[in-house]
C-alpha cells in the first residue's frame, strides 16, 4: 500500500473534526500530531502517512477507511457541454457549483468598463481573437494563445479588441483563502 494518501482526505478530516466540535489543538492532543501539521493536512498541503491517518482517525472516533471513503465521496467529475450556436451566451460558466476553481468563457465584445480586484489568483487565456488588458496601471495586448496570470489583489480591466474574441478566465474561487508563499 502507498504510504501517502492522495485525494481530499484533508477536507474529510476537517468536516469530521468540526462536526464533533473539536479544535485543531484538541485533535493534536488526542493524536500526538502537531497543530501545524494537522492544519496542513486539512488544507491539502500535506498528505498523512498511514500511521498519521490512523492516529487522526482514532482522535476523531472513526477509522482511516471511513475518512478515505468520505474523501472519495467528494471527488467530482462534471462535464459542461457547449451551447448550440444559436443559444451561445456572451458569458458561460465552465464549472458549476461551489468549488475551489471558478472558470468562465467570454465570447464576443466584452467591455464592462469595470475594474476588477479579486481576492485570489486568476489566469486569463485568449482562445480566439485579442484582448486589451489594463492591470496594475499598465496596458497589455494579448493575442490568440496568450495567457496572463494575475495574483490576488491586482486591479485590472479588459476588453475584446476584435470581434469574435473568446477568452477563458480561470480563478481560485472567492470563498477560498489562498496563501501566497
Amino acid at each position: 500500500m502507498d504510504d501517502k494518501f492522495s485525494g481530499r482526505v484533508g477536507s474529510a478530516i476537517r468536516r469530521r473534526r468540526r462536526a464533533l466540535g473539536l479544535t485543531l489543538a484538541a485533535v493534536s492532543g488526542r493524536s500526538g500530531l502537531s497543530v501545524p501539521f494537522l492544519s496542513q493536512i486539512e488544507n491539502e498541503r500535506a498528505r498523512p502517512s498511514s500511521t498519521s491517518l490512523e492516529r487522526v482517525a482514532d482522535a476523531l472516533g472513526t477509522t482511516a477507511v471511513e475518512l478515505l471513503s468520505a474523501a472519495d465521496a467528494e471527488r467530482i467529475v462534471e462535464v459542461v457541454r457547449s451551447a448550440p450556436a444559436e443559444e451561445s451566451a456572451a458569458v458561460r460558466a465552465l464549472v458549476h457549483g461551489k468549488h475551489q476553481l471558478h472558470a468562465l468563457e467570454f465570447v464576443g465584445d466584452h467591455d464592462s468598463g469595470r475594474e476588477f480586484r479579486h481576492r485570489n489568483d486568476e489566469l486569463m487565456y485568449v482562445a480566439e481573437g485579442a484582448v486589451e488588458v489594463e492591470a496594475d496601471g499598465r496596458a497589455y495586448r494579448l493575442a490568440r494563445g496568450d495567457t496572463m496570470f494575475l495574483s490576488g489583489g491586482v486591479p485590472h480591466r479588459w476588453r475584446a479588441a476584435v470581434p469574435e474574441t473568446r477568452v477563458l478566465v480561470i480563478a481560485v474561487a472567492e470563498h477560498i483563502k489562498a496563501e501566497h508563499e
